[in-house]
């Protein structure tokens, strides 16, 4: 099994026929502050396994900073069912959607996509500090969630409509 693609995005869906829909992909954020909590993030992947990768695959995603510490880790497996003889790929739409991400500070973080503990690909995300934005919608960048820790936008995100 391999990955297609891996991307970051605002929000995607994969509706019942496997069809995949996205909107606002990214690959930075800025904040006001630091720590700084995202709303949400999608992490938008397809995958896909031929008729010889049937059964069950471990799936580990790592959100790392500059530092090389884990700021997330999620573990799990994808099931892959029998596939066409034709020798052609299955493919896999999967969006994993992460809520109030907490990033300690700005720099360079990269998402580690590992199958079967292969290192499939690193989808790089940069956190950059603002200062002196506003977001036009009644209120300072990114508004407070909870523990007063700030909560940041993408860019083309509302804090820049």
């Amino acid at each position: 099994m391999e990955l297609d693609f891996a991307f970051l995005a605002d929000a995607a869906v994969v509706d019942a026929t496997g069809k995949l829909s996205v909107l606002g992909v990214f690959d930075r954020i800025r904040a006001p502050e630091f720590p700084a909590r995202h709303g949400r993030i999608a992490l938008v992947m397809r995958l896909a396994a031929r008729s010889e990768d049937e059964g069950e695959h471990k799936v580990e995603i790592r959100l790392r900073g500059a530092d090389g510490q884990d700021v997330l880790r999620l573990d799990g497996e994808v099931r892959v069912g029998p596939g066409p003889s034709t020798g052609e790929h299955t493919r896999i739409a999967q969006v994993l959607n992460l809520d109030g991400v907490v990033f300690p500070r700005p720099g360079a973080y990269r998402f580690e996509i590992r199958i079967n503990d292969d290192l499939a690909a690193p989808v790089p995300l940069l956190l950059e500090g603002v200062e002196g934005r506003s977001a036009g919608r009644g209120g300072p960048l990114g508004s407070t969630g909870p523990e007063g820790v700030p909560i940041v936008f993408a860019p083309g995100g509302p804090a820049e409509a």
